[in-house]
């Protein structure tokens, strides 16, 4: 389990860096908003899977309620997933 979780943090950390500095300057600067909608469903979709992954393996990787809180809040900053996997994963 702890694997797929891994695949799926950096997939989602990814999805959300070309998602943040990719498609939404193209959106606002270009007027183009194809890119958000072609990024948007699967990080969404990432996003989702990683919330419930890190549910379900806190047991298996002995995580208090303080660090899956922090593993949580990753998942919203730029990088974060990334962070996750160097100190919590590794």
């Amino acid at each position: 389990m702890k694997n797929i979780f891994r695949i799926v943090s950096f997939l989602e950390g990814l999805s959300y860096i070309l998602l943040l500095f990719i498609a939404v300057p193209i959106k606002y600067f270009n007027g183009d908003a194809s890119y958000v909608k072609m990024l948007g469903m699967p990080h969404g979709i990432l996003f989702m899977l990683y919330i419930v992954l890190a549910f379900l393996i806190k047991k298996e990787m002995n995580w208090n309620n303080k660090t899956l809180a922090i593993v949580l809040v990753c998942s919203i900053l730029p990088f974060g997933t990334f962070y996750v996997d160097r100190k919590y994963l590794s």
